[in-house]
């Protein structure tokens, strides 16, 4: 567990390191000064949690938030915000989330694999025409 976390820590900051200041070059500016302050949390952290959860065997984000990251991910994320502030902060992270999964696609490389084990089919009503030499 270690290990993937701190790896999949290094590709999320790797990227970015190159994504946010391009990001943040190309907004525009608001015409009302608008506050800006940092949050403690580092965008990279907060991304690598949310893949994280995805990878894990939690269906919710609260219960993951606040017995994984609070708890046994302390030692990795030590700044880590309440669970009300995180939420907040997700949104803020969602434009360079969708670059960094379509950065992680890979190109199409024409080869596929298909499996071809025989399903039977036991009640006549949901054969296809063509398999109804196979029905049970």
């Amino acid at each position: 567990m270690d290990t993937s976390l701190i790896g999949l820590f290094c590709i999320v900051d790797d990227f970015c390191q190159v994504f946010l200041p391009h990001w943040q070059a190309s907004l525009l500016e608001h015409q009302d000064k608008q506050r800006n302050k940092p949050s403690r949390m580092s965008t990279s952290e907060i991304m690598t949690i949310m893949i994280y959860f995805h990878q894990s065997h939690y269906r919710n984000f609260k219960h993951y938030y606040q017995r994984e990251v609070q708890g046994h991910l302390k030692k990795y994320f030590p700044k880590a915000v309440s669970y009300n502030r995180f939420v907040e902060l997700m949104p803020t992270i969602l434009l360079p989330l969708c670059f960094f999964i379509a950065a992680q696609r890979k190109t199409p490389t024409g080869i596929y694999f298909v499996d071809s084990t025989v399903l039977r089919v036991c009640h006549h009503k949901r054969s296809h025409q063509t398999l109804r030499a196979m029905e049970c």
